[in-house]
């Protein structure tokens, strides 16, 4: 369990973010076209979940924008964004952005990713949403890098995040 913080108020998750050198569960997410995915979507590709509340956050805004920014030359990474959003938002955020190498990705359809990735908020008025949260995995989907983030308004180490993966990028 973790304990987070939003307007000077701590609240729990349930579980913790898988450990560094664990295979990460698999996930069951839709994308904006409506369809189910799951790792297999991106096989042999390494991936950087970046998880959070809502793309209709200023923060978790940013994170999205931010991770399409520095990751967007690299063919082989898969930036995964994940929260409750339905598709339609993520895919409406994506395209007022610009954005083309994120994917929006929504658990609306498929129970198990929050209590299964340690982000599930349990209490407080964000109980259900997903905690801001990073996991980096490799090829193989083991787990290289985590960073739960402790404040709800705190943007993700996006260095330490690419770093994980042996990249360098300007922050």
């Amino acid at each position: 369990m973790a304990i987070i913080q939003h307007e000077n108020t701590s609240y729990r998750t349930c579980g913790d973010l898988p450990a560094i050198g664990s295979r990460a569960p698999d996930v069951s997410l839709v994308d904006t076209k409506l369809r189910n995915v799951s790792f297999a979507n991106w096989m042999g590709k390494r991936k950087i979940l970046n998880i959070f509340v809502s793309v209709d956050t200023a923060v978790c805004a940013r994170s999205v924008v931010e991770f399409d920014r520095f990751g967007g030359e690299f063919d082989d990474i898969a930036l995964l964004m994940v929260s409750y959003d339905l598709p339609f938002a993520h895919e409406r955020f994506q395209e007022e952005r610009e954005l083309v190498h994120v994917n929006g990705l929504s658990a609306i359809r498929h129970a198990g990713f929050g209590e299964n990735y340690g982000v599930q908020i349990v209490d407080g008025p964000l109980a259900g949403m997903f905690s801001r949260a990073v996991v980096v995995l490799d090829e193989n989907n083991t787990v290289v890098h985590r960073e739960h983030i402790e404040h709800i308004s705190t943007e993700p180490d996006y260095g330490a995040a690419f770093r994980a993966l042996g990249i360098s990028i300007d922050e």
